[in-house]
């Protein structure tokens, strides 16, 4: 694919931003798959979970958000920092914010999970509640101006994905000779960082992408060949809901991701589900949609290949989960699986 920004993250400089966020970040386990339904179904496949829902916040966010408050000025520390979130970005931005000492003042979406919502303020943070889109986004700036806050954006810059690019480093030093990575999008700062990584250490190795049907603005945006947005955003995977792609990100994975697939909502169910009686992992849809990229739209390309899957998060409360699980349970008894 083409990179029209010529953007670049050298190994080097990602090495240096895993050494600068080390005494904060979690080195997350990757671990082999047990699993022998899953072995059989993918003809000898071997799978290797990188386990990021054990990070701090339950999910890789806090990478990028710590990577991107480590660069604040000094002179700009005393203003604290401003985010806008569904939900786990503002967890993170809360988190590193304490991790610093600065204050945060975050605005999540009125539909955001109460769980959420409640996982941010028990990190420090003023949570301010608006209308999803752009209200949402107009009050962080609000922030921004009016009190000399430091937005920390959830997907967008290069300390952003730099940031997540330490999940890549650590899964491809962790586990040798990987034949691909699956990995979650949303707005693509997650991806971003890890395909840099990854083609830094093995440009062999094939980095694929897993959007939801309904949001995916980083397939459309490769297609076109530049970023796009979306009218409209329909999935249950909040946390991979950004209706589009802006150009660092975008470039990025422009030039590192080999291709990115699309499942839907019950696929995303079923992932969770397979991740809970396989893995004995119970995670949020987000994480459940790269499980249901291996399953379903990439199966016939890693038969017996050799497979990191990125667990991105597990930030979900009883009831909603108990209703995802159920429908994934559900469909499952539809498919071949």
């Amino acid at each position: 694919m083409s990179n029209e920004l010529n953007t670049h993250l050298s190994l080097s400089e990602i090495q240096a931003n895993a050494l600068k966020v080390k005494d904060h970040i979690f080195h997350t386990p990757t671990i082999r798959l047990s699993s022998t339904k899953i072995k059989k179904y993918l003809c000898g496949a071997e799978i290797f979970l990188k386990l990021e829902c054990l990070q701090h916040t339950g999910t890789f966010k806090a990478r990028g958000a710590l990577s991107v408050a480590m660069r604040i000025p000094q002179e700009n520390k005393k203003n604290g920092v401003t985010a806008a979130s569904a939900g786990n970005h503002a967890i993170a931005a809360a988190w590193a914010a304490n991790q610093l000492g600065l204050s945060a003042k975050v605005v999540m979406q009125s539909t955001a999970n109460p769980f959420r919502i409640s996982m941010a303020q028990r990190e420090g943070a003023e949570v301010i509640l608006k209308a999803p889109g752009k209200p949402t986004f107009d009050e962080a700036e609000r922030l921004v101006i009016e009190e000399s806050r430091t937005f920390i954006h959830p997907f967008e810059g290069k300390y952003t994905s730099l940031g997540t690019s330490g999940v890549g480093l650590e899964m491809m030093l962790d586990v040798s000779d990987l034949d691909c990575v699956v990995v979650s999008v949303g707005g693509g700062g997650l991806i971003s960082g890890i395909a840099s990584a990854v083609k830094a250490l093995n440009p062999k190795c094939k980095v694929y992408g897993v959007e939801p049907e309904g949001a995916n603005s980083m397939s459309l945006s490769l297609a076109k060949g530049k970023p796009v947005t979306l009218e409209s955003v329909n999935t249950i995977a909040d946390s991979l809901g950004p209706p589009m792609s802006l150009p660092y990100g975008f470039s990025l994975c422009a030039s590192h991701v080999d291709e990115i697939v699309l499942v839907t909502d019950d696929q995303i169910c079923a992932g969770m589900v397979v991740l809970l009686e396989e893995a004995k992992l119970a995670v949020e849809p987000a994480a459940g949609a790269s499980m249901a990229g291996i399953l379903f739209p990439l199966k016939d390309k890693l038969l017996g290949k050799k497979v990191g899957l990125v667990v991105c998060g597990a930030n979900i409360d009883a009831k909603s989960y108990k209703d995802f699980i159920t429908r994934g349970s559900d469909f499952l008894k539809i498919t071949d699986y």
